[in-house]
């Protein structure tokens, strides 16, 4: 069982950058697809990123060309570089196991917030 723990969330101008981690309490060696989520105020969550052990990266339409997932699997953690953002990127971000069709596999953590202004 991995207890997943998101943090580096803030609130950034417009075109700003920031970076999130997911922290594991336990090895990640193992899940071959970790993903990162955000739910906006309102909306539904989404998967935006996911990386799987052999290193395929897949992104959402909407953050492609700005965003990049990373994990380091001997560090138990998964990254994700947010660049050039936008208001409409604002919202509560999490990491989880991904699993067929995109869904988050284990429990879901706090997460950490994101909050783009304009």
């Amino acid at each position: 069982q991995v207890q997943l723990v998101e943090s580096g969330g803030g609130l950034v101008q417009a075109g700003g950058s920031l970076r999130l981690s997911c922290a594991a309490s336990g090895s990640i060696f193992s899940i071959n697809r970790m993903g990162w989520y955000r739910q906006a105020p309102g909306k539904q969550r989404e998967l935006v990123a996911a990386i799987t052990r052999g290193g395929t990266i897949n992104y959402a339409d909407s953050v492609t060309g700005r965003f990049a997932i990373s994990r380091d699997n001997a560090k138990n953690t998964v990254y994700l570089q947010m660049n050039s953002l936008k208001p409409e990127d604002t919202g509560v971000y999490y990491c989880n196991r991904v699993g067929p069709f995109g869904v988050g596999m284990d429990s879901w953590g706090k997460g950490t917030l994101v909050t783009v202004s304009s």
